[in-house]
């Protein structure tokens, strides 16, 4: 990789939220960051208070590699947006990681050729998170221009299998999906093909990064994929095994709007919403419905699989506990489908070139205001 660098910048960019920064974690991560003495450049992304802008420059104090915190909820950003609004741009409602993530791209594009993204809460992180999502990349006997991790999701320690997004909702899901609409659907092969489909671990070019719409709600990985889909070839995308893998886990609650119910809904319409742009799939009441019932189905058939796996592999299941999962999904597909036929926009950050159409100097502006 140091070799690469010569030829090829490249830098890391973290998006985190400022109660992450009393996550013991952050100084693991700072502390294998700094073995990465190849990367250029590192960018922290957060939108906060004055005070939690000034916590986290003071968390990554400690980092060796050259960084910069950026605070894109700062006033001043604030007043580009409000500049970029008036040439006919308004970008000012949206708000979330999405938004942090779109505005470190422009930035980090500015001084890199290509930068790994991943979020701050990952408890077992180690120098060969940047290293294993970069190389494919920037090696030029390789042809890649995007890297996507997967890891198991099962806590060895406590013996419990995590990842119930994917394996409880977005699976089965998506074989419900390929029934209904047609197994010929690239769409749905495609993110079918990706290990873990929901990791937020990713590599890309500076060049793609500004061809990419960003989701700004929950659905950023999955509106990722969908992105990369409109804009390369996948033969150009990879996936990368990023090993013992674990992280911050979602509550689930009963709300809808609340815990991993909240990210399945957004995912469930980042989908539907895609179909519909891709194929002009024509989402209705009646299509929700068939699919609310098949979707129990499938998903009742991966219970009993995930119960045989966990007894062949010595690890504890509740099986009550993952039928009730199911359950609140089932009931989620109603109201998600609902709310995604009131408002079928899709809530996406434009790309970057024509941001820069509208104002050519905005990542410099940005650059500025971050600081």
């Amino acid at each position: 990789m140091h070799e690469l660098s010569k030829t090829c910048s490249t830098g890391v960019i973290i998006p985190i939220l400022e109660r992450d920064l009393k996550n013991p974690e952050m100084s693991k991560i700072v502390d294998e960051i700094n073995e990465c003495t190849y990367l250029k450049k590192v960018f922290i992304a957060l939108a906060a208070s004055e005070d939690g802008y000034s916590a986290c420059t003071k968390t990554f104090d400690e980092l060796q590699i050259p960084h910069t915190t950026l605070w894109c909820n700062s006033p001043a950003v604030n007043d580009v947006f409000e500049d970029l609004a008036v040439e006919g741009l308004d970008l000012t409602c949206y708000s979330g990681k999405g938004r942090d993530v779109w505005i470190a791209f422009g930035i980090a594009s500015l001084e890199l050729d290509a930068f790994a993204l991943h979020d701050g809460d990952i408890r077992t992180y180690s120098r060969m998170v940047p290293t294993k999502l970069l190389y494919p990349i920037v090696e030029p006997e390789l042809d890649f221009l995007f890297t996507k991790g997967y890891y198991a999701r099962v806590d060895s320690t406590d013996k419990i299998m995590y990842g119930r997004i994917y394996r409880l909702f977005i699976t089965p899901m998506l074989n419900v999906l390929s029934e209904k609409f047609g197994y010929d659907l690239e769409f749905l092969r495609y993110l079918k093909s990706f290990r873990y489909l929901l990791a937020g671990e990713i590599g890309l070019t500076s060049e793609l990064a500004l061809n990419l719409r960003v989701s700004c709600g929950w659905g950023l990985e999955i509106g990722t994929l969908s992105e990369l889909i409109r804009n390369i070839h996948y033969k150009r995308a990879c996936q990368v095994d990023l090993g013992v893998y674990d992280h911050k886990h979602q509550v689930m609650t009963r709300g809808l709007n609340e815990g991993i119910l909240r990210v399945a809904s957004e995912c469930f319409a980042t989908i539907l919403r895609t179909l519909t742009e891709m194929y002009a799939i024509n989402i209705s009441e009646e299509a929700l419905v068939s699919i609310r019932v098949a979707y129990r189905r499938m998903a009742s058939d991966k219970i009993r699989q995930y119960r045989a796996m966990a007894v062949c592999n010595g690890l504890d299941y509740d099986l009550n506990l993952e039928g009730h999962m199911v359950d609140q999904f089932a009931d989620m597909i109603m109201n998600a489908g609902r709310s995604y036929l009131k408002n079928p926009t899709a809530r996406q950050m434009p790309n970057w070139l024509r941001a820069i159409s509208a104002m050519p100097d905005l990542r410099e502006k940005l650059q500025k205001a971050t600081l």
